[in-house]
């Protein structure tokens, strides 16, 4: 029968997995508290969190939850799992940022799980050279009304034109008076 403990840190994993979008593993075996606590805080600013938690008990409440786990190859060593509760744009851009520092040789990023396909680290790193979602949606926006404002000016030139013309045709019955 699995401890008391165990069971309440599965939950406790679960509920945070319920309120995730993605969900990214990286092996952190030798990074200092400082490291760790700069890490943390990249993180948290881009929307996540960061969990460490025994690599069984994460594959327990990501079934649990109806999530994909992570493959073998993922999911052995000291792994900390970070969390995307917002945009996993942003999570994604600050992990492969801090993987790609020349000075945080220990952490080393090796995927995640997006929805329910499994990323690879190129796959976590193409997702990280993407732009925000807030930037994709003004993207959108501007694609959809670039042709409407065209229209618009197609559609006001004749009153334009006809507005100079008759600008013009007072203008010079003032001159002429």
């Amino acid at each position: 029968m699995p401890a008391t403990v165990k069971l309440e840190q599965v939950q406790e994993l679960r509920e945070k997995l319920a309120r995730s979008e993605a969900v990214f593993v990286a092996e952190y075996r030798g990074m200092t508290v400082a490291e760790m606590t700069r890490l943390r805080a990249q993180v948290r600013a881009a929307g996540g969190e960061m969990k460490v938690a025994k690599n069984t008990l994460m594959k327990i409440a990501m079934e649990q939850e109806g999530l994909t786990g992570f493959p073998e190859e993922m999911a052995y060593g000291t792994n900390i799992f970070a969390i995307a509760y917002g945009d996993p744009v942003e999570v994604s851009k600050a992990l492969s940022t801090y993987a790609n520092e020349k000075a945080n040789k220990f952490f080393v990023l090796k995927g995640g799980i997006l929805g329910h396909s499994v990323l690879g680290v190129d796959q976590v790193n193409a997702l990280a050279s993407l732009p925000g979602k807030d930037v994709l949606i003004g993207q959108v926006v501007r694609t959809i009304a670039g042709p409407i404002s065209g229209f618009l000016t197609v559609l006001s030139g004749p009153a334009r034109g006809l507005v100079t013309c008759l600008s013009q045709i007072k203008d010079k019955k003032e001159d002429a008076a």
